[in-house]
């Protein structure tokens, strides 16, 4: 199997990009990729260390995040398993992506941008849960929005696939195999969703 090796050669395979694909970048929130965001309550964080790449899902119960000013976005930090990969890497490595997803749209907001992590009081408080409130908050500066091409949503049927989830391994059996059956397992999934709710924020 050969690879190619220069960009000419990879360019040469799929010719230039349409028009409309280069002249859809902001570099700041419009009005129309404003209402596209704040429509999210999902988006996927990818960030880049010395250990390689890391994407994560960030998930709420209203615009997953905040808009601080037009070229600013502050995303919360939510309880999760603590590894705090993302983290890690933005500290290191401030370059972010951020894909926000919208359940019935196959189209896909994109934000790249350099980010950085506080524990700002005020910031924090500025999504308190019941007085809960995130460890940290990513504050995101951005440097370009677009939207993505809806063909991959369209390929994969997401929005209409309906649930295909009763034909995977469980997080438990999955736990279990990694450790050899010292962990995870039958309780771990009987647990998990009082655990879940209890930890919410």
């Amino acid at each position: 199997m050969q690879f190619l090796k220069t960009i000419d050669d990879l360019e040469a395979l799929y010719g230039a990009p349409g028009a409309a694909s280069l002249r859809k970048v902001a570099r700041r929130m419009t009005p129309l990729y404003r209402q596209w965001i704040m429509a999210s309550r999902l988006c996927m964080l990818t960030t880049v260390g010395p250990e390689g790449t890391d994407d994560s899902p960030r998930g709420d119960d209203g615009p997953v995040v905040l808009e601080l000013d037009p070229g600013t976005l502050a995303l919360p930090d939510w309880r999760g398993n603590n590894r705090l990969d993302s983290l890690r890497n933005i500290i290191r490595d401030g370059r972010v992506s951020l894909m926000f997803l919208v359940p019935g749209s196959n189209n896909v907001v994109r934000v790249n941008g350099t980010a950085a992590v506080t524990a700002d009081a005020d910031l924090r408080a500025q999504f308190d849960r019941g007085g809960r409130q995130p460890a940290t908050v990513i504050v995101i500066s951005i440097d370009e929005i677009y939207c993505q091409c809806a063909r991959a949503l369209m390929r994969a049927g997401t929005w209409n696939a309906g649930d295909e989830s009763a034909t995977l391994p469980s997080i438990g059996e999955i736990i279990a195999e990694q450790t050899d059956g010292e962990e995870g397992g039958h309780d771990y999934d009987q647990a998990w969703g009082a655990r879940a709710a209890a930890t919410m924020w």
